[in-house]
């Protein structure tokens, strides 16, 4: 993060849509009698849209409180369970070293009884004794029953809650608890801002907007984006031997938050409000100071509590995964998106079911991305393991087929698991040898759900300080089992020796950039994502923006977040300056679209460009993206379309931009009776679903149809799609902005893997068009037509490659 060398001082900003005159706390508002006492002026809307987020998402008040209860037995089951394998078994007699029942005279000591479980379990009386005598159980035992009743009063606090959370969805929203599983977010969101036009929840505004309702859940999450993106926290270790490396865990990411946000000492003095102190810049050396004391006690709680934090995590990971493990011993070479990179490719007013969703989707490509890389002497020493291996366990397993009385020999059936679990990992890195990977393509298709990759990533797919970047985002489930078992080891000292040194960093953060929205509170600039106030000059907001470069956001992320809420939520009226850049994108989109392929073309290659990036999924977004992506590499092959005609060389921005342009021209015609070609594209599309809308009348949010069903899953699958193009080609545009010696008659060349086609086309561009000049230009393939139809088909497509079309695009 830069230095700040200019301060600047707190600032408080008025509602963007001027909803809030001054004076209207003293308004008077009819409130409808039945509902006036229970949700009228409420105190703390940020506990209560966050409960009824959390109410909708978790299915219900009956799914809650289930949850909540096994949470509470499960702590129970731990401790008790853990307690009496320590002091109530007899380990001697479990394992056969102890005979069952004293010999008699008459006897080999070496004939033993059967053992059966009871044996091996010791009587209660002498359980209790074992118990009373160790200090330590005692101690622990208490510590555990301490937090075991906090849990339990919180647990029957949050049942009061969400039980006027459950009447409020009943009574004011009119959702029964049957219906709720068929109400999206953004359905249960419209009634909420329509219910605030009937009685004032917020007395502050007259009415309440989604990203309103936005900033009271995700007002800490934005800051710790923020912070994130900004490289503030200090997450990023710089280790002998190892590198460098990304550590944050829960533990970790808890005392952040507890620190700064909700904790005793924290800046914040209440849910909305940052404390006045931290508020003015005159004493911001004694504030750095005062937070670096509470750093520093925060660390030595931790280190004084590592021990008995420790031993719940081993204990937890030993009951969760321990069985997962033996079932599939594979399960620790499956990948997660880990919790830096969550935060890292969060966008700033992203909800987690959003987040989850857009992860969710990306998970598959950077997976088949991660496995395009493997380690040729890792695979060796594998194959030649897994030989030894498997040789010895086959021996085993005849023997045991001739005589099952082998298994009765010791430690026979360990060796058989043991060796099953060896042979299950080693040939986990094994490659398949029949895969080939396109390391570009397949990082391009991970970028179309991510929406965020670095500059130095382009180009740079197929090297392994890529793959190991990607990896700090996308982590072995092992590493991050791993890393929860430190975290109480590690954490004491990243708070001490690290956070400590970045205390002025964070008051100048808070102070610089915490801005004061009447009616919602203090909230993080970055997400008011102000284009003017943070928008970046290579990021298409060039000459729209006032931002330095640290008030800057990194990575395009103010953009991003702003086509990424537009797109989630269509109804939302953006400020004069965001409007100004969607206007801006709006029409660089319908410029490059110009020069771009047709989208009945990129439809006709859906299934072609789904087989080349191994996409499965067969749903029409994935295979518009796929064509999207692909379609590049086909044409830069130089073959002839599907129709056998040439199809000049294009780009994933064109291609996405004349996509884009489609999705206009569209909803542009959408009310005439006659559909037009573009309408094959997105059939069941209404025009609040896209950014490139003419009206803002929509559907009624409150029907409750099976129609209404499909077509809001077909509305939300097509808006992801939607803003996965506008990642592309954002980000292709920002490579023309900081390239622009790469950029060749205002399109961006890719390399040419499989034929340089460049020097060998005449491509010119005339009133806006690309004409090609196929005279001297080598046919790729002879035989496949006759000469004569061949002349004619070039003939044809250089008359329609110099003829403009605006209303549709035909196919070649």
């Amino acid at each position: 993060m830069a230095n700040f060398e200019t301060y600047q001082e707190y600032q408080r900003i008025e509602d963007i849509e001027e909803d809030s005159p001054h004076g209207e706390e003293d308004l008077l508002v009819h409130v409808p009698e039945g509902l006036r006492d229970s949700w009228h002026h409420i105190k703390n809307l940020d506990n209560f849209f966050t409960r009824i987020y959390q109410f909708h998402q978790k299915n219900g008040f009956a799914c809650m409180m289930l949850s909540e209860f096994f949470e509470l037995f499960q702590l129970l089951f731990v401790v008790t369970f853990t307690t009496f394998l320590f002091n109530c078994v007899e380990y001697d007699i479990l394992f056969a070293n102890r005979a069952v029942n004293p010999t008699g005279p008459g006897q080999n000591p070496l004939d033993r009884n059967k053992v059966s479980l009871p044996d091996a379990i010791l009587p209660s009386q002498q359980c209790t004794e074992r118990i009373q005598e160790n200090r330590w159980i005692i101690f622990l035992l208490i510590m555990a029953a301490i937090f075991w009743v906090y849990r339990m009063i919180k647990v029957f606090c949050n049942i009061l809650r969400y039980w006027e959370i459950r009447q409020f969805y009943i009574k004011a929203l009119k959702i029964r608890m049957d219906e709720l599983c068929n109400f999206t977010w953004q359905e249960v969101q419209d009634r909420l801002i329509s219910l605030q036009r009937e009685q004032q929840m917020c007395i502050h505004k007259k009415e309440l907007t989604e990203l309103d309702i936005y900033h009271r859940i995700l007002r800490f999450k934005n800051y710790m984006v923020a912070m994130v993106n900004k490289s503030l926290l200090p997450v990023q270790l710089q280790l002998p031997l190892l590198g460098n490396l990304v550590f944050l865990t829960q533990g970790l990411k808890y005392n952040f938050e507890l620190i700064l946000f909700w904790g005793p000492g924290s800046l914040f003095q209440n849910k909305w409000n940052l404390h006045p102190k931290y508020k003015r810049a005159g004493n911001r050396l004694e504030l750095a100071q005062q937070l670096s004391r509470v750093i520093l006690l925060m660390g030595v709680a931790n280190l004084l509590l590592c021990p008995f934090i420790l031993v719940w995590q081993v204990l937890y990971a030993f009951f969760s995964y321990t069985e997962v493990i033996r079932r599939e011993p594979g399960s620790l070479g499956a990948r997660r998106w880990s919790l830096y990179g969550r935060l890292y490719l969060r966008h700033f007013n992203e909800l987690d079911h959003e987040l989850h969703g857009r992860l969710g989707r990306g998970y598959k490509p950077t997976s088949k991305y991660m496995n395009s890389f493997t380690s040729p002497l890792l695979t060796v020493l594998a194959k030649n393991v897994a030989f030894f291996s498997g040789s010895v366990l086959a021996v085993l397993i005849a023997l045991t087929v001739y005589d099952e009385d082998v298994l009765t020999v010791q430690h026979i059936l360990t060796a058989i698991t043991v060796l099953g679990v060896v042979i299950t990992i080693t040939r986990s890195f094994i490659p398949d040898e029949h895969m080939v990977w396109c390391p570009e393509q397949l990082l391009q298709c991970v970028l179309a759900h991510i929406h965020y990759m670095p500059d130095h990533w382009r180009n740079n797919a197929n090297k392994s300080e890529t793959r190991d970047e990607v990896a700090q985002l996308f982590q072995y489930k092992a590493v991050f089992i791993l890393e929860e078992l430190l975290s109480p080891i590690v954490t004491p000292f990243i708070l001490i020796f690290l956070l400590r040194n970045k205390s002025l960093e964070i008051i100048d953060f808070f102070r610089n950039f915490t801005v004061e929205v009447v009616g919602v509170g203090d909230i993080c600039s970055f997400a008011q994502m102000d284009i003017r106030r943070h928008g970046n000059p290579l990021w298409m907001s060039e000459g729209q923006t006032e931002a330095s470069v640290y008030q800057q956001a990194e990575n395009g992320k103010t953009e991003l977040s702003l086509m990424h809420f537009t797109i989630k939520n269509p109804r939302w009226q953006p400020p004069q300056e965001s409007s100004v850049f969607i206007s801006h994108l709006k029409e660089k989109v319908h410029q490059d679209a110009q020069g771009g392929p047709p989208t009945q073309l990129l439809l006709s290659e859906a299934p072609l460009c789904s087989s080349l990036l191994s996409n499965e999924s067969g749903n029409a977004p994935d295979n518009l993206l796929a064509s999207v992506l692909a379609h590049p590499v086909l044409t830069a092959s130089g073959l002839p379309g599907r129709d056998r005609c040439f199809v000049p060389p294009s780009t994933a921005a064109s291609a996405a931009a004349s996509v884009l342009s489609s999705l206009s021209i569209s909803h542009s015609q959408l009310p005439n009776a006659s559909r037009s070609h573009s309408h094959v594209l997105l059939p069941s599309i209404h025009p609040d679903s896209t950014m490139y809308r003419s009206d803002r009348t929509g559907i009624d949010s409150m029907s409750a149809s099976d129609s209404r069903i499909k077509s809001t899953t077909m509305l939300s699958e097509f808006a992801s799609a939607e803003m996965s193009l506008h990642a592309i080609y954002m980000h292709e545009v920002h490579q023309q902005s900081s390239l622009p010696h790469q950029r060749t008659s205002g399109q961006w060349q890719n390399p040419m893997p499989m034929r340089d086609l460049i020097s060998n086309t005449g491509l010119q561009t005339h009133s806006g068009h690309t004409a090609v000049n196929l005279s001297s230009m080598p046919t790729p393939l002879r035989g496949w037509m006759e000469e004569e139809e061949e002349d004619a088909e070039e003939e044809e497509v250089l008359n329609r490659g110099s003829t403009p079309k605006q209303d549709s695009r035909s196919s070649c």
